[in-house]
């Protein structure tokens, strides 16, 4: 076996089309195992089993790697939510179905909330990434308010994301209970 069969697995060359986009899905992966601080072009390119040149060709900078994570992380959130709310019955009991929601993404999708908000925050410090998180939040202004009014949805669209971002941190967790009655109140207003 020739050296360059050998790393035939590795060198897809110039012909590989879905390159980049496997170098973006690898940058999330890296920020899910070493968090922000431990991203960088020798991490991804091991992670992407791409050669390291191929992830500074794309991605010349460490915030070009975090932007495009960010656009991966939102776009793959957006499509979920997306499908999501598109599979609610008219009918549904929104507060109820979005403290299921809630629930959800900090038990079984705990890990990847986690990558998400660690690239959202990012934003704070990198001003390059902040177009991206503001789409993030209009997408879900925007999705909210599909089931209540453009005020209430971007109302829901902040409780959701505080609601997730302290649950995932809390200990003990909210219970759904608890969770439902906010999205509740921020729906129907106070209980006369």
């Amino acid at each position: 076996m020739t050296k360059s069969e050998s790393a035939g697995t590795r060198r897809r060359g110039p012909n590989d089309p879905d390159r980049r986009a496997r170098i973006a899905k690898a940058a999330i992966e890296v920020v899910a195992q070493r968090g922000i601080d431990g991203l960088t072009h020798r991490a991804v390119a091991a992670q992407a089993d791409v050669p390291l040149g191929s992830t500074t060709y794309h991605f010349a900078t460490l915030d070009d790697l975090l932007e495009v994570a960010l656009h991966e992380a939102a776009e793959k959130n957006v499509h979920a939510l997306k499908e999501w709310e598109a599979a609610l019955p008219p009918d549904a009991d929104f507060a109820a179905a979005l403290a299921d929601l809630v629930m959800g993404y900090i038990n079984e999708q705990y890990r990847d909330t986690v990558v998400e908000y660690d690239l959202y925050v990012a934003a704070l410090h990198r001003p390059r990434l902040r177009k991206a998180s503001a789409a993030w939040d209009d997408a879900l202004t925007e999705l909210y308010g599909i089931r209540t009014d453009p005020l209430t949805g971007r109302l829901l669209a902040g409780l959701f994301c505080g609601l997730l971002m302290q649950a995932a941190l809390a200990d003990p967790r909210p219970t759904r209970e608890e969770i439902e009655a906010l999205f509740r109140r921020a729906i129907h207003g106070p209980a006369v």
